[in-house]
């Protein structure tokens, strides 16, 4: 019974490979494209000969193949994110077969991930309670027009175009009553050596006056 296994075995093995010699040899050639747009190349593709069930080849760079395949062979292209395709070779191509070969892109959608930076849930309370909260857009606005701002301001901000039109005016009125007398020297008063040492000892106020 052993013997008669192994002889239809061998039977079966010299009739296929006696099916494959007699197909004829065909030069399969062709170049891999990108199918959304036919002038991208695809470098690379992996080509599987599903007939024979081993890796032929696969295309350079350009995209260009060439290797020699029997007739009815199926050849599987396939590149990482391309969807794989068949080829088959038809009977009766005259020695040689070129295609061109187009492969759609595979775009896989992945499920959104969000990573925490809190281990537990006790230290997110944690955290969620000693959160600070922000304040709102009426809280906001209230402090930007508070006294405190706006003298903050005075003091940083450039004078505006009414402090120096006080400031002319108030040089245009002395001229006028100091034209026909000498003009004072504010260093030879004393009074306004006791102004300046007040000023520069508690800070100068004069502008938050107003």
């Amino acid at each position: 019974m052993r013997y008669l296994i192994c002889i239809l075995f061998l039977a079966f093995t010299t009739v296929a490979l006696a099916q494959q010699q007699e197909r004829p040899l065909v030069q399969f050639s062709g170049v891999t494209h990108n199918a959304d747009s036919a002038s991208l190349i695809v470098p690379y593709v992996t080509i599987t000969n599903k007939t024979t069930g081993k890796a032929v080849t696969s295309s350079n760079y350009k995209g260009y193949f060439s290797f020699v395949v029997h007739e009815r062979d199926t050849l599987q292209f396939s590149s990482v994110g391309y969807a794989p395709v068949a080829v088959v070779i038809p009977a009766d191509v005259n020695k040689s077969y070129t295609v061109k070969v187009l492969l759609k892109p595979q775009i896989i959608n992945l499920p959104v991930f969000r990573v925490f930076p809190w281990a537990t849930t006790d230290e997110f309370k944690k955290d969620f309670l000693a959160m600070k909260i922000a304040d709102d857009d009426l809280e906001v606005a209230k402090k930007n027009v508070s006294r405190s701002s706006i003298m903050a301001l005075q003091n940083t901000l450039a004078r505006d175009g009414r402090e120096i039109q006080t400031a002319n005016a108030q040089s245009f009125h002395n001229r006028i009553v100091n034209q026909n007398s000498l003009m004072p020297n504010p260093l030879l008063n004393p009074m306004a050596w006791g102004s300046l040492i007040k000023q520069i000892s508690a800070g100068d106020k004069s502008r938050n006056s107003d």
